[in-house]
């Protein structure tokens, strides 16, 4: 596959505005959407926003989503002090709702949907936030598209420029070389995770859910 096109979520977050950095530098990325509930604060040629204050609110002939190759899904939000109704809400029915509104455009697309380390896809465990995630990821595998990966990253560090990162991982930064040398498959940089991504989405890579391991074994 020669370059491709992809819509990208969260680019207001850490995650998201990573991810994005990398393909806008990316040469097999020819087109990148940001779709946000508010500008990214990046500017490039490649680069295109659909600012969206409520996900749920799109609609399925929504034509500005229409002629992509790939959706990276890197919205969410932290499950601390929330309720599972909304959390779920947040995680699962929005990213549900924009998913069946893109498999619909484009079922030959590529979804990618970021959930984390620890997830649980059995539904059946202790954590709220592994249950909500793990729920997401099998109903996303139900949808007409091409191929939907399930990306579980680890503990991240940033890339060089970025505007939007947490505190914690801010502050750890420093401990990034000695933790990728003592736990190997609990860290990845955000080009590694954005990478794995290109690779997938440009690739007949069919792995529905990847690892730590897999994210870092896989490169674009």
């Amino acid at each position: 596959m020669g370059q491709i096109k992809v819509i990208i979520t969260g680019t207001t977050g850490m995650v998201g505005e990573g991810v994005m950095l990398e393909c806008l530098s990316n040469p097999k990325i020819a087109e990148v959407l940001s779709v946000s509930r508010k500008l990214c604060g990046t500017s490039h040629p490649k680069l295109t926003e659909y600012i969206v204050p409520d996900f749920l609110s799109l609609q399925v002939n929504d034509s500005r989503l229409s002629g992509y190759d790939a959706c990276f899904f890197c919205a969410g939000v932290s499950s601390l002090g929330m309720s599972e109704k909304d959390y779920t809400k947040i995680t699962y029915e929005t990213s549900l709702h924009f998913a069946r509104i893109l498999s619909a455009l484009s079922p030959e697309m590529t979804f990618i949907y970021v959930s984390g380390a620890g997830t649980d896809s059995s539904g059946k465990g202790r954590s709220m936030w592994a249950r909500v995630k793990g729920r997401t990821e099998n109903d996303l595998q139900t949808l007409h598209f091409k191929k939907v990966h399930n990306f579980r990253p680890g503990f991240m560090k940033a890339m060089p420029g970025q505007q939007h990162t947490l505190k914690l991982y801010k502050y750890m930064a420093w401990m990034y070389p000695a933790l990728k040398t003592l736990f190997p498959n609990m860290a990845s940089t955000l080009q590694q995770v954005a990478r794995a991504m290109i690779a997938c989405a440009s690739t007949d890579l069919k792995e529905p859910v990847l690892e730590v391991s897999d994210i870092n074994r896989i490169q674009a």
